[in-house]
């Protein structure tokens, strides 16, 4: 078999197994029953040598219905799928990404050529034509991102049809990509930074913004347990409180805190939490949350402090605690410290000049 055709054969082969995945058909469906459809799938690249072990642990040769064994003409194990995991052999993936290279580069490139037309000319096309370039270029940008995580222009792409589209089962899918290929590059800033914009495209417009926001920190903190020191997802999680409400922040400050207590090596999620303590701040002392939730700032800098130096006592001679509790301290701290002193100032101002109003002074500043 030629190169050219094997690595056709072999890109049918793995968008055959994409779309015939049952989790992937039935995404739309717990989509409109409301279920968690967040299901972080997996993808890896396999030496042929593993296949036959592989085969072995799922019970020899008898291959359940959610189990394939799937070979090349020439007889080479080429992908393993199995309870929705799917492993690539990597005597195929140069052949394989040039095909999928080649397939996408030719759909973006028909795709500009069919929206360059002029209205006259697109009066003689075929009307269903820029809804099969564009199956195709979703169709094939996801098997070229499962093989290359950060190749730009086919992320690029899929924003363009998706922005076209603005339908809510379409970005939900994406979310499932990203996860996908983060499940073997969990540090790639193009899906990372495709979950974002993804965010910024329901944000507004579609009711699951909050519960999107929970999963996506739930995302953070399981790929964290497999990936330590992942500054890209940590600054993820960072960018996420933004669009979080007073009482998610607060949850999360809550959460936080028992997996930091864990992972006392690991200066993200202290930032993280320094992070969310001063969106605290500015949403409790300078703006008033719409749920109306208040908070203690005091108390709650006064315990991060008490907590930390038990984690110091306890944890001897941990860099990361030591940078927390100087952020706390020198750095953002004295942010903290700062606001805080200027809201009581102006607090104690008001109420000697306007004592009958104490009330409004103190509803004002919460």
């Amino acid at each position: 078999m030629a190169e050219e055709e094997k690595g056709l054969y072999l890109l049918n082969k793995l968008e055959h197994i994409l779309d015939s995945d049952p989790l992937m058909n039935c995404i739309k469906q717990t989509l409109h029953e409301g279920k968690n459809f967040w299901i972080l799938d997996e993808v890896g690249f396999i030496h042929p040598s593993q296949f036959f072990i592989l085969n072995e642990e799922a019970g020899g040769g008898l291959l359940s219905s959610n189990h394939q064994l799937l070979q090349s003409e020439d007889g080479i194990s080429s992908f393993w799928n199995e309870d929705h995991k799917l492993g690539i052999s990597t005597d195929i993936i140069f052949p394989l990404y040039r095909a999928a290279k080649h397939a996408f580069m030719t759909a973006i490139a028909q795709y500009r050529v069919h929206g360059n037309l002029s209205v006259e000319e697109e009066k003689y096309e075929d009307e269903n034509v820029s809804y099969r370039l564009e199956d195709e270029i979703m169709k094939h940008s996801r098997a070229l991102l499962l093989l290359s995580s950060d190749f730009g222009t086919a992320w690029n792409s899929r924003k363009l049809v998706l922005s076209k589209k603005q339908d809510l089962s379409m970005f939900m899918d994406e979310f499932l990509l990203s996860a996908l290929v983060l499940s073997y590059s969990p540090k790639s800033e193009q899906a990372w930074s495709h979950r974002r914009w993804v965010i910024k495209m329901i944000a507004g417009k579609y009711a699951c913004l909050q519960e999107v926001l929970g999963k996506e920190s739930e995302l953070v903190e399981k790929i964290a347990e497999k990936s330590k020191m992942n500054y890209r997802a940590w600054n993820h999680r960072c960018w996420l409180v933004f669009h979080m409400t007073g009482e998610q922040v607060l949850h999360e400050l809550d959460k936080s805190r028992s997996w930091a207590g864990l992972h006392v090596a690991d200066n993200c999620c202290f930032h993280y939490r320094r992070r969310l303590m001063l969106r605290i701040l500015e949403l409790f002392c300078y703006k008033r949350d719409p749920n109306g939730y208040s908070v203690e700032i005091h108390q709650m800098w006064k315990e991060e402090l008490n907590w930390n130096k038990l984690l110091i006592e306890r944890y001897i001679g941990r860099e990361g605690l030591w940078l927390h509790r100087h952020e706390m301290d020198d750095g953002e701290g004295i942010e903290l410290r700062e606001k805080l002193i200027k809201e009581g100032e102006i607090k104690t101002m008001l109420n000697k000049q306007r004592p009958e109003k104490k009330f409004l002074w103190d509803s004002l500043f919460i």
